[in-house]
């Protein structure tokens, strides 16, 4: 049975508005790097100073509306597919208690050796723990 994606918390900073008034784009680039990164340590134990590291190889951001501080943000952490070195995350940024999105995302990683930084296998405990969440 499918769960539905996780949310993690991102509240901005004073500094991740622009001189535009709004969050800067690269913000929501952090926003998901943390949050997914964050999802992995908490969910799968995986371990950035272990010995499989999961690096991104492409990202991209859809802006669908602005956001500036002192307002709080949620990243909804989804998988859209499961290879057998990568994983792509389906992320959506929100406010919270709201289900329309505010940027779409996604990040896909792939899991290196942390020495040879030659691509692995999606580490056991990774493959599992999204199985779950795959919403593509």
């Amino acid at each position: 049975m499918s769960r539905p994606p996780v949310r993690q918390p991102f509240p901005l900073r004073w500094n991740d508005n622009d001189q535009y008034g709004h969050v800067n784009n690269t913000v929501y680039y952090e926003a998901m790097d943390t949050a997914v990164n964050r999802w992995m340590m908490q969910h799968t134990g995986l371990d950035p100073e272990g010995d499989t590291i999961a690096v991104c190889v492409a990202s991209s951001c859809v802006f669908r509306e602005s956001a500036s501080f002192p307002e709080e943000l949620e990243v909804e952490v989804g998988v859209k597919k499961v290879g057998t070195t990568s994983l792509t995350w389906d992320l959506r940024i929100l406010r919270p208690e709201q289900d329309e999105p505010i940027a779409l995302g996604a990040f896909t990683h792939v899991f290196v050796d942390a020495v040879t930084r030659r691509p692995v296998p999606v580490p056991d405990a990774v493959r599992g723990a999204v199985a779950e969440h795959i919403t593509g």
